[in-house]
Formats: structure tokens, sequence, C-alpha cells
């Protein structure tokens, strides 16, 4: 199989550690961005690596036609694409409770992470079934965590996983040549959460590592969600 990847949000954090090591396991890595400079930077960093990367696509999760435009785009030059990696995403206002969560939020955030993701994953199912391809989805458990459950990101990712669960059991029943699953890779240390670091947190560079892992073991993980590291509970 022709080990090619898009990795959207590959700019930076999770998404950019994937690409490290998915890179130097042998991938040709195809970065999802929506900022020019940030991704010619990440570009920059993993071709010093050695890694053998394609360019990057402008995708903006908000906007269906920038979806769309991506999609034709990645269809006509990189024809061979296996792999999507949905982690791009947006975190919401993560400093209110839900009784002060404003609505424009929650629908910004489920724009960005449920509906962005969908019309993205629908328009690259046909090239990647077509490839023996998959699909994997980068998320947080849908079950609500007591340490911490901001509800724009925590909705909106629950949508996402319920989307996937659909798509793979309709992918295993129809048999077709597309499977797809989940990943949490549990409690990382991003821009995304302040750079929060606390007991139970990973870097960037083990969860990218683990996740290559992953992706390279050999294993079919059709309707899976797999968590890389669950959450430590507190005393």
């Amino acid at each position: 199989m022709n080990k090619t990847a898009l990795i959207t949000g590959a700019n930076k954090g999770i998404g950019f550690g994937i690409a490290k090591h998915l890179g130097l396991s042998g991938w040709t890595i195809i970065i999802g961005a929506r900022d020019q400079e940030r991704a010619e930077q990440a570009i920059d960093q993993l071709k010093a690596l050695d890694i053998d990367v394609a360019g990057w696509v402008n995708i903006e999760l908000k906007d269906g036609e920038s979806i769309k435009r991506a999609a034709d785009d990645i269809n006509k030059k990189h024809p061979q694409l296996s792999l999507l990696i949905n982690n791009a995403g947006i975190p919401g206002d993560m400093s209110v409770d839900s009784q002060q969560t404003q609505l424009s939020d929650i629908e910004e955030t489920l724009q960005v992470n449920f509906v962005g993701t969908f019309l993205l994953t629908k328009a690259m199912m046909p090239l990647l079934e077509k490839n023996n391809g998959r699909i994997i989805n980068i998320t947080v458990p849908s079950e609500i965590s007591p340490y911490w459950h901001p509800l724009a990101y925590v909705t909106s990712k629950a949508a996402q996983n319920a989307m996937m669960g659909v798509m793979a059991i309709e992918c295993q029943q129809k048999d077709k040549n597309l499977e797809i699953f989940s990943v949490h890779p549990g409690p990382t240390t991003t821009d995304l959460n302040g750079n929060m670091s606390l007991p139970g947190f990973h870097d960037i560079d083990t969860v990218g590592k683990k996740t290559a892992e992953l992706i390279n073991d050999g294993k079919k993980h059709q309707g899976e969600f797999i968590e890389l590291y669950p959450i430590v509970k507190e005393d």
C-alpha cells in the first residue's frame, strides 16, 4: 500500500507530532493547515529530519468551500492518498462552565470540529476507499470527565465520535475497503489547553510516536475507540 497521509492541523501540536513520527517511519506527509507561514515552517522542520513531505493544502474547516477546494486539490495532486487523520479543531471557550457558555461558542465549535470534519471526511472517502485506506479521528471520550469538561468542546467531540462510529459500522456492513477508527491521545500538553502540564500529561513527541506505532501495527481497528493514555484519576 502506498503510504501517503493527509493530517489536518499538522503544522503544530499533536498533528505535528504525528506527522513527524509517521514521516520517520516512512510515510509521505501532506499537511492540512489554514495558515501558509505556519505550514511552511512545519514543512521545513520535517524536511530537516529527512521526512518526505508532499506539501500542504489550505483547509479552513469552518468554510465548506475551502474544504471542497482542498478535497479537489488532493484528489488531483495526490491520487495515491491512503490515510486521512482528522486532527484539526478548535477548543471553544474553555474558561467558562455550561451556564456561562454562549450559544455562538457552541455553534462555532460544532461548525469546525463536527461539521467541517464531516464535510472533509465525506469528500475524501471515495479516494480512500479506492486505495484501501483508513480514516483516523483524533478525539476525546464521549463520557464526561469530572476533571475537564468544557461544554462546547466536549459536545463537538461527542458528535464527531458518533459520526465516526456510524461510518465505521456502515463500512463494515457494506464490506467497503475503508477502515475508520478513533484515537484518544490522553492528556497532552498543547497550546489548545494553554500548555497545561499536570500529573498524567504527556508531551507532543510521546503522543506522536505512540500514534504512529498504532497506525503501523499491522492490525485492523475498524470502529474502535483507542485510548493511548487513559486519563489519570485524581485522589
